[in-house]
């Protein structure tokens, strides 16, 4: 069986720099019926879990360390016994919800994360945060771009630790260099693709 792509919404808030907002994350669950990969189990650990329905859960994928995408997820860990992946350039980030615990695994650029014979391979997007990581699946046309790139543009550089030259210096040179057809799936908001963001190119440069 082909790999296939779920897609959970989930609602919650989103804190930083003492100010707090309401907002729903998109949750991605790739695998079979037997495994899965779960990138960002946002808000309800429960809600992702009963998603999960009882497959395998073989990692925890966070494409970055903002509460949002965080808070709910020692207890999704707990809750299938999978282990977590965070870029460790968002550290302070994650030490900042869970001051005594740490992920279970750092990710690196380039690495491979298997899953019911499809690869995800991470992709190094800092901007958004320093560790921001997108996650590639060739085979499958999509790239889980978290807060990085967003159907419009790119995600919001205007909080600590974000820098704008930094994010759409990502965006151009390891996301829209990929196939113009790929999907992109993002961490708020509806799907977009790289051919629909490539002509905005230009304006966000101008703006760097």
């Amino acid at each position: 069986m082909v790999a296939r792509i779920d897609n959970l919404v989930t609602s919650g808030t989103f804190s930083l720099d003492g100010g707090t907002w309401d907002v729903d994350n998109n949750v991605w669950i790739v695998g079979d019926d037997a495994e899965v990969i779960v990138i960002d189990p946002a808000h309800d650990a429960k809600a992702v879990a009963d998603a999960v329905a009882g497959r395998t859960v073989k990692a925890v994928l966070l494409t970055h360390g903002h509460d949002d995408h965080i808070r709910a997820v020692a207890e999704f860990r707990d809750l299938v016994g999978a282990p977590v992946h965070l870029n460790p350039e968002d550290r302070m980030l994650w030490d900042a919800v869970y001051p005594d615990g740490a992920p279970d695994h750092e990710i690196s650029d380039g690495d491979r994360f298997e899953v019911a014979g499809t690869t995800l391979v991470a992709i190094h997007t800092p901007g958004h945060s320093p560790g921001s990581t997108s996650f590639y699946a060739e085979d499958l046309g999509v790239v889980f771009t978290g807060d990085t790139l967003f159907n419009g543009g790119p995600g919001a550089t205007g909080r600590s630790y974000s820098d704008y030259p930094t994010i759409v210096r990502s965006i151009r040179d390891r996301l829209l260099t990929l196939p113009e057809e790929t999907v992109v799936k993002t961490g708020h908001g509806d799907d977009t693709s790289v051919a629909a963001e490539k002509p905005s190119l230009p304006e966000w440069e101008a703006k760097v």
